[in-house]
């Protein structure tokens, strides 16, 4: 079974995020959630971006890199949104990766280094219609193209943290869809 590193969304760590991990756990995976905004939830993207913003990205980013300082390096590193970026980052820097699951953002891999690391496979899960994961499609193609060991899976619709069940955002079966995916990902780990 796999080790995850799981990180939230701009809205924090909230009960649906606290639900995905426990799926995961439920398959047999050990799931860590830390949580950054040290117990912050917001009822939308804008007023997650404004404490974001007030706390400062780079804070926000350093106390994820903190959360995984405490765990062993063999980790597979998952993020939603706000939360791909620690994961992506630690993915492509942190000795002995395992593996990273991206959902609903994906940055140029040229952010952390020249390339995705040998060896480290990768999941990108996002909807065709969500604004925000249509400005990060060009860099999920391009990391798609670049490795064999990525999956790039879109999904119909325009939600942005459709995988949230907490959120109006929700979307069942895409999630349910992701979600037979990722364990799929973990159990090949």
């Amino acid at each position: 079974m796999a080790e995850v590193l799981l990180f939230h969304h701009v809205q924090g760590l909230t009960d649906g995020v606290r639900a995905f991990a426990d799926d995961l756990r439920e398959s047999g995976h050990t799931v860590h959630t830390p949580d950054l905004f040290g117990g912050r939830t917001f009822g939308s993207l804008e007023e997650g971006m404004g404490f974001a913003r007030e706390a400062g990205f780079d804070t926000l980013r350093e106390r994820g890199v903190a959360a995984a300082e405490d765990l062993g390096p063999e980790l597979v590193y998952a993020g939603f949104s706000f939360g791909v970026v620690i994961a992506q980052k630690l993915a492509q820097t942190r000795p002995g990766a395992r593996g990273a699951i991206l959902m609903h953002s994906c940055i140029p891999v040229t952010e952390f280094g020249e390339s995705w690391p040998d060896g480290v496979p990768v999941q990108i899960h996002g909807k065709e219609g969500d604004e925000f994961f249509d400005e990060d499609l060009p860099a999920a193609r391009e990391l798609a193209k670049s490795t064999s060991a990525a999956e790039l899976f879109v999904y119909h619709g325009d939600q942005h943290l459709f995988t949230d069940a907490s959120l109006d955002a929700y979307d069942a079966e895409a999630s349910k869809l992701l979600m037979e995916r990722v364990r799929t990902f973990l159990s090949s780990i």
